[in-house]
């Protein structure tokens, strides 16, 4: 039993990782003045118990870091990729000049220091790179420092000792870069006076300007249509809506293929707001008219939402499935991951599609046993395409990329890898059949394992050394990464809030992305509410993880130039 609790075992290195989580996740429950550093918890306990003389297995705990971040960040990217790449247009280029201007900055501080404090600038990397919670620029600065150290001579053990000195700066100046960015999103809400529950509620009531679903009341007054069925009028126009229904007088018609269009009959349409103007220029001005209108008058209509179950139809458009001119029932719009889309007919359907339909009771419950609709067959986790994923992310991170001039090779690493990937396989997943579905409780409960596991296993093999580096004159590291970590996010918030407007939760993704800081995006996520911060995070993270890499690597060139 001794060796359970105080040896250094597989068994021992497992109680002592529950331990840490079990106890940091208690701690994370209690809060000050509103305030919980929630499951960053885990990553101080693990540094005390680290201190204390608990050990780990270092391959088991290496293992259990870098699988954590693995499994946090692929759940992240499930969850964003469908509504990702309409994030990216809406705003994405402006949030990731902005992660570049924030990693610039600290790239700035980190050699102003070096030159005023006469610090080495190699360690100061190391310093940075634990201020910004960057793991793989770590790696990539250690790699590159031990390549050029042995290229002039050193032997390769000599030079991977001398590395170390990179990882104990990053050790003491983590908990700082985690704590830090916390404390600046704290006190950047409080200086700004930011209420996050109205922020919150323009985000909800926010119209996306693209692609989410919009109705519209529009009363034909184009003479060029008068007397021309429905078909021939919508298959030269193309576009991306939806004629849900046709108000004739008082009677509510189901658009039918044979229906004709006759002066000052009322549509029902969905569309995306990019479309608006072309349909008022099709068929005529927009009615002021409210969607309960149509309900009250549609004595044989009825709308419901039936989800799609069956994995077979992953892959398949609205098309090719028939709806309407098979059981008369009209999809108006489809909710994936909770984002609205416009039920085109080429849009590609996924396991876990609500769709809004349409019809009859009995035509619609016709199309609800097609699509599955049961929802005991959604809770069955697809674990296939989730590991396979991550077999296909890892490759992607390992992959080197060369620039000229830089001898070193750039890898994206194992956490940027299997974000990418992640992100794609939830957007494009449908398209090549593959079921990439899972519930959010499922969802929420993977990305809770990855980021428990991965603080522990930081905070655990930061621990050993932290007090020792911090006696021996780390001391001065300490306000050396507060200082990396501070100056260019409170420049990066001001110019945020203040001259791009951006909303609150915004800029917590664009802050815990850009610093590609997991337990920053957990804190903001459970602390304020919402997983808004999620799609920013993951539309910075990739360029950001890629350039924290590649400045890490080019400051070790240039001190050991």
């Amino acid at each position: 039993m001794q060796d359970l609790f105080f040896g250094y075992g597989i068994a021992h290195t497992i109680l002592l990782l529950a331990f840490v989580i079990g106890t940091g996740l208690y701690l994370g429950r209690f809060k000050v003045k509103g305030i919980s550093l929630g499951s960053t918890w885990i990553l101080f306990m693990g540094i005390l118990m680290g201190h204390l003389g608990f050990q780990a297995d270092l391959d088991v705990l290496h293992f259990v870091k870098e699988f954590g971040l693995i499994l946090f960040v692929f759940s992240i990217g499930l969850q964003v990729g469908p509504g990702f790449f309409h994030s990216f247009k809406q705003g994405g280029v402006k949030m990731n000049l902005l992660a570049v201007m924030n990693i610039l900055l600290a790239v700035a501080v980190t050699y102003a220091i070096s030159a005023l404090s006469g610090e080495d600038l190699k360690t100061m990397v190391g310093v940075m790179s634990g201020a910004v919670t960057n793991t793989p620029g770590l790696g990539a600065a250690q790699q590159t420092f031990i390549d050029v150290s042995v290229a002039g001579g050193s032997s390769t053990l000599a030079a991977g000792e001398a590395s170390e000195q990179l990882a104990s700066a990053y050790a003491v100046a983590y908990p700082i870069g985690v704590v830090g960015v916390i404390l600046v999103i704290v006190l950047m809400k409080a200086i700004f006076k930011i209420d996050h529950k109205k922020e919150l509620e323009l985000l909800e009531a926010q119209a996306d300007t693209t692609e989410k679903a919009r109705r519209m009341h529009v009363e034909v007054d184009n003479p060029a249509i008068f007397g021309k069925k429905l078909t021939d009028v919508l298959q030269p126009f193309g576009g991306d809506f939806v004629v849900s229904r046709v108000m004739k007088g008082d009677e509510i018609l189901f658009p039918s293929s044979d229906l004709v269009l006759e002066e000052g009959d009322k549509l029902l349409i969905v569309t995306s707001q990019g479309e608006v103007d072309r349909i008022r220029i099709l068929f005529g001005k927009e009615v002021p008219m409210h969607v309960q209108d149509w309900v009250v008058k549609d004595h044989h209509m009825v709308t419901r939402r039936i989800v799609v179950t069956q994995p077979k139809l992953t892959g398949k458009t609205l098309k090719e499935l028939m709806f309407r001119s098979v059981y008369g029932v009209s999809v108006t719009r489809v909710v994936r991951a909770g984002v609205e889309l416009v039920a085109s007919k080429d849009l590609y359907l996924q396991m876990g599609d609500a769709l809004v339909c349409v019809g009859t009771e009995k035509n619609i419950e016709q199309v609800a046993q097609k699509v599955g609709n049961s929802s005991e067959a959604l809770n069955k986790p697809n674990l296939v395409p989730i590991f396979m994923g991550i077999v296909v992310g890892v490759i992607f991170g390992s992959i080197p990329l060369k620039f000229p001039g830089i001898p070193q090779a750039i890898k994206l690493g194992l956490a940027g890898g299997p974000l990418i990937i992640a992100i794609l396989l939830g957007h494009w997943g449908p398209k090549f059949k593959i079921t990439t579905y899972t519930t959010a409780s499922a969802n929420l409960m993977i990305r809770e394992i990855g980021i428990s596991l991965f603080l522990a296993a930081v905070g655990i093999g930061a621990g050993g050394e932290f007090w020792s580096s911090i006696v021996g004159g780390g001391y001065w590291w300490i306000l050396y990464g507060a200082c990396i970590t501070l100056i260019p996010l409170i420049i990066t918030f001001v110019v945020a809030r203040a001259v791009c407007k951006l909303n609150f939760y915004q800029i917590c993704g664009l802050i815990s992305g850009s610093c590609t800081n997991p337990p920053v995006l957990a804190f903001s996520q459970g602390m304020y509410g919402s997983d808004y911060t999620s799609v920013n995070y993951a539309t910075v993270y990739p360029l950001s993880m890629f350039m924290r890499v590649l400045v890490a690597q080019l400051l070790i060139l240039f001190a050991m130039a």
